[in-house]
Protein backbone atom coordinates (compact mmCIF):
# COMPACT_ATOMS: atom_id res chain seq x y z
CA UNK A 1 0.00 0.00 0.00
CA UNK A 2 1.64 3.42 -0.83
CA UNK A 3 1.53 6.38 1.70
CA UNK A 4 -1.10 8.43 3.16
CA UNK A 5 -1.38 12.33 1.54
CA UNK A 6 -3.56 15.37 2.67
CA UNK A 7 -4.82 17.42 0.21
CA UNK A 8 -5.32 20.84 1.58
CA UNK A 9 -7.47 23.28 -0.53
CA UNK A 10 -10.38 25.15 -0.43
CA UNK A 11 -11.38 24.58 -4.07
CA UNK A 12 -13.33 21.64 -3.98
CA UNK A 13 -13.10 20.88 -7.82
CA UNK A 14 -8.61 20.29 -7.08
CA UNK A 15 -9.28 18.32 -4.02
CA UNK A 16 -11.39 16.55 -6.02
CA UNK A 17 -9.62 15.93 -9.48
CA UNK A 18 -6.03 15.36 -7.17
CA UNK A 19 -7.81 13.00 -4.41
CA UNK A 20 -9.24 11.02 -7.31
CA UNK A 21 -5.61 10.93 -9.52
CA UNK A 22 -3.55 9.26 -6.30
CA UNK A 23 -6.67 7.41 -5.46
CA UNK A 24 -6.07 5.75 -8.83
CA UNK A 25 -2.08 5.23 -7.68
CA UNK A 26 -2.89 3.62 -4.85
CA UNK A 27 -2.41 6.61 -2.44
CA UNK A 28 -4.70 6.72 0.57
CA UNK A 29 -6.80 10.28 0.60
CA UNK A 30 -7.38 12.72 3.27
CA UNK A 31 -8.89 16.34 1.93
CA UNK A 32 -9.69 19.30 4.31
CA UNK A 33 -10.93 22.67 3.12
CA UNK A 34 -8.75 25.13 4.74
CA UNK A 35 -5.32 24.80 6.79
CA UNK A 36 -7.50 25.08 10.50
CA UNK A 37 -9.03 21.63 9.44
CA UNK A 38 -6.21 20.15 8.33
CA UNK A 39 -3.78 21.39 11.31
CA UNK A 40 -6.76 20.15 14.14
CA UNK A 41 -5.77 16.67 11.95
CA UNK A 42 -2.35 16.47 12.08
CA UNK A 43 -2.10 17.41 15.70
CA UNK A 44 -3.17 13.69 15.99
CA UNK A 45 -1.79 11.80 13.25
CA UNK A 46 0.62 13.43 10.51
CA UNK A 47 0.15 12.16 6.75
CA UNK A 48 3.31 10.78 4.84
CA UNK A 49 2.96 14.10 2.43
CA UNK A 50 1.27 17.17 2.06
CA UNK A 51 -0.49 19.18 -0.77
CA UNK A 52 -1.00 22.78 0.29
CA UNK A 53 -2.59 25.25 -0.93
CA UNK A 54 -1.42 28.70 -0.12
CA UNK A 55 -4.54 31.41 -0.34
CA UNK A 56 -7.66 29.91 2.10
CA UNK A 57 -9.42 30.51 4.69
CA UNK A 58 -9.17 30.12 8.48
CA UNK A 59 -5.57 29.33 8.58
CA UNK A 60 -3.25 30.04 5.50
CA UNK A 61 -0.90 27.49 4.14
CA UNK A 62 1.86 29.78 5.00
CA UNK A 63 0.93 29.26 8.77
CA UNK A 64 0.10 25.52 8.36
CA UNK A 65 3.34 25.18 6.91
CA UNK A 66 5.03 26.71 9.90
CA UNK A 67 3.18 24.87 12.28
CA UNK A 68 3.52 21.77 10.74
CA UNK A 69 7.43 21.88 10.83
CA UNK A 70 7.29 22.37 14.57
CA UNK A 71 6.17 18.65 14.59
CA UNK A 72 8.45 17.28 11.92
CA UNK A 73 10.86 18.11 9.71
CA UNK A 74 10.42 15.31 7.60
CA UNK A 75 6.92 14.97 6.16
CA UNK A 76 7.57 16.54 2.40
CA UNK A 77 5.28 19.56 1.56
CA UNK A 78 4.09 20.63 -2.03
CA UNK A 79 2.76 24.44 -2.13
CA UNK A 80 0.52 24.93 -4.84
CA UNK A 81 0.26 28.45 -5.82
CA UNK A 82 -0.97 30.89 -8.36
CA UNK A 83 1.39 32.13 -11.02
CA UNK A 84 1.99 35.44 -9.36
CA UNK A 85 2.68 34.71 -5.98
CA UNK A 86 6.48 34.71 -6.46
CA UNK A 87 7.15 35.83 -2.61
CA UNK A 88 4.92 33.42 -1.02
CA UNK A 89 6.40 30.88 -3.31
CA UNK A 90 9.53 31.48 -2.03
CA UNK A 91 9.16 32.32 1.66
CA UNK A 92 7.25 28.77 1.33
CA UNK A 93 9.99 27.27 0.33
CA UNK A 94 11.99 29.24 2.91
CA UNK A 95 9.47 27.72 5.52
CA UNK A 96 10.48 24.40 5.10
CA UNK A 97 8.46 23.50 1.65
CA UNK A 98 9.57 20.50 -0.51
CA UNK A 99 8.33 21.63 -3.89
CA UNK A 100 5.61 23.62 -5.30
CA UNK A 101 3.53 23.66 -8.40
CA UNK A 102 2.23 27.10 -10.17
CA UNK A 103 -1.43 26.85 -11.44
CA UNK A 104 -3.10 25.72 -13.22
CA UNK A 105 -1.07 22.30 -12.86
CA UNK A 106 -0.90 18.99 -15.29
CA UNK A 107 -2.08 16.21 -13.02
CA UNK A 108 0.30 13.68 -14.86
CA UNK A 109 3.25 16.04 -13.05
CA UNK A 110 1.36 16.79 -9.61
CA UNK A 111 1.61 12.80 -9.78
CA UNK A 112 4.81 12.23 -10.44
CA UNK A 113 5.91 15.07 -8.33
CA UNK A 114 4.28 13.22 -5.54
CA UNK A 115 5.99 9.73 -6.46
CA UNK A 116 9.59 11.54 -6.52
CA UNK A 117 9.13 12.72 -3.24
CA UNK A 118 7.67 8.97 -1.93
CA UNK A 119 11.11 7.73 -3.57
CA UNK A 120 13.21 9.29 -1.70
CA UNK A 121 11.50 8.82 1.63
CA UNK A 122 11.77 5.24 0.63
CA UNK A 123 15.63 5.17 -0.09
CA UNK A 124 16.18 7.13 2.70
CA UNK A 125 14.45 4.42 5.09
CA UNK A 126 15.86 1.53 3.29
CA UNK A 127 19.33 2.86 3.39
CA UNK A 128 21.84 0.96 6.14
CA UNK A 129 25.57 2.59 6.11
CA UNK A 130 28.00 0.72 7.37
CA UNK A 131 29.47 1.68 10.64
CA UNK A 132 32.16 3.59 9.25
CA UNK A 133 29.88 6.10 7.18
CA UNK A 134 27.51 6.01 9.74
CA UNK A 135 28.93 9.65 11.07
CA UNK A 136 30.61 12.28 8.87
CA UNK A 137 32.04 15.15 10.96
CA UNK A 138 33.89 18.30 9.91
CA UNK A 139 34.59 20.66 12.56
CA UNK A 140 31.76 21.15 14.90
CA UNK A 141 29.45 19.81 12.21
CA UNK A 142 28.32 16.06 12.96
CA UNK A 143 26.25 14.51 9.87
CA UNK A 144 24.71 10.79 11.01
CA UNK A 145 24.04 9.44 7.64
CA UNK A 146 21.59 7.08 8.78
CA UNK A 147 19.03 9.14 10.62
CA UNK A 148 19.89 12.22 7.93
CA UNK A 149 19.86 14.42 11.32
CA UNK A 150 22.79 17.07 11.77
CA UNK A 151 24.01 18.61 14.75
CA UNK A 152 26.21 21.74 15.39
CA UNK A 153 28.38 22.35 18.63
CA UNK A 154 26.58 19.14 20.13
CA UNK A 155 23.11 20.77 19.42
CA UNK A 156 20.52 19.48 16.42
CA UNK A 157 19.67 21.48 13.52
CA UNK A 158 16.19 20.65 12.34
CA UNK A 159 16.71 20.16 8.45
CA UNK A 160 14.37 18.72 6.69
CA UNK A 161 15.35 15.77 4.06
CA UNK A 162 15.87 18.29 1.09
CA UNK A 163 17.73 20.10 3.07
CA UNK A 164 20.17 17.61 5.06
CA UNK A 165 21.05 16.22 1.50
CA UNK A 166 22.04 19.67 -0.27
CA UNK A 167 24.48 20.26 3.15
CA UNK A 168 25.82 16.64 2.62
CA UNK A 169 26.81 17.43 -0.84
CA UNK A 170 28.52 20.11 0.34
CA UNK A 171 30.25 18.82 3.66
CA UNK A 172 31.88 15.56 1.70
CA UNK A 173 34.15 17.70 -0.29
CA UNK A 174 34.42 21.36 2.05
CA UNK A 175 36.14 23.89 0.12
CA UNK A 176 35.10 22.63 -3.35
CA UNK A 177 32.13 24.60 -5.01
CA UNK A 178 29.23 22.61 -5.87
CA UNK A 179 26.71 23.97 -8.73
CA UNK A 180 23.11 24.53 -8.14
CA UNK A 181 22.63 21.94 -10.81
CA UNK A 182 24.58 19.62 -8.80
CA UNK A 183 23.00 20.38 -5.64
CA UNK A 184 19.59 19.88 -7.73
CA UNK A 185 20.34 16.49 -8.45
CA UNK A 186 21.65 15.91 -4.95
CA UNK A 187 18.39 17.11 -3.39
CA UNK A 188 16.06 15.96 -6.06
CA UNK A 189 17.88 12.81 -7.44
CA UNK A 190 15.22 11.98 -9.44
CA UNK A 191 13.55 14.85 -10.27
CA UNK A 192 14.67 17.83 -13.36
CA UNK A 193 11.46 20.15 -12.04
CA UNK A 194 13.22 22.52 -9.47
CA UNK A 195 14.49 26.00 -10.06
CA UNK A 196 17.92 28.11 -9.21
CA UNK A 197 15.68 30.25 -6.93
CA UNK A 198 14.28 26.83 -5.03
CA UNK A 199 17.85 25.84 -4.32
CA UNK A 200 19.01 29.29 -3.00
CA UNK A 201 15.61 29.80 -0.98
CA UNK A 202 16.79 25.78 0.83
CA UNK A 203 20.57 27.35 1.26
CA UNK A 204 19.31 30.52 2.88
CA UNK A 205 17.03 28.21 5.30
CA UNK A 206 19.64 26.22 6.40
CA UNK A 207 21.86 29.22 6.96
CA UNK A 208 19.09 30.97 9.08
CA UNK A 209 18.87 27.34 10.99
CA UNK A 210 22.45 27.35 11.61
CA UNK A 211 22.84 31.29 12.58
CA UNK A 212 19.60 30.60 15.34
CA UNK A 213 22.05 28.09 16.97
CA UNK A 214 25.45 29.74 16.20
CA UNK A 215 25.34 33.77 15.18
CA UNK A 216 29.03 33.67 13.84
CA UNK A 217 28.25 30.09 11.71
CA UNK A 218 29.53 31.31 8.11
CA UNK A 219 30.48 27.94 6.78
CA UNK A 220 28.26 28.05 3.77
CA UNK A 221 29.65 30.68 1.23
CA UNK A 222 28.13 31.69 -1.99
CA UNK A 223 30.73 31.99 -5.06
CA UNK A 224 28.72 34.10 -7.19
CA UNK A 225 27.92 33.21 -10.80
CA UNK A 226 28.98 29.29 -9.75
CA UNK A 227 27.17 28.29 -6.70
CA UNK A 228 28.07 27.06 -3.31
CA UNK A 229 30.97 25.46 -1.14
CA UNK A 230 31.33 24.64 2.62
CA UNK A 231 34.88 26.04 4.41
CA UNK A 232 36.19 24.08 6.93
CA UNK A 233 36.59 26.09 10.12
CA UNK A 234 40.24 27.02 10.76
CA UNK A 235 42.10 25.83 14.29
CA UNK A 236 43.66 29.25 15.81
Amino acid sequence: MNGNVAIVEDEQNIRDNVGFALKREGYQVESYPDGHAAWEAFETSLPDLVILDIIMPRMDGLELCRRLRTLSDTVPIIFLTSRDEEFDRVLGLELGADDYLCKPFSMRELVARVKVLFRRLSLINDRAPSEEEELLSIGELTLDLRRYTARWQDRTVPLTVTEFMMLHALVRRPGHVKTRQQLMEQGYPHDTYVSDRTIDSHIKRIRKKFASLDAGFDQIETVYGLGYRYTEVLES
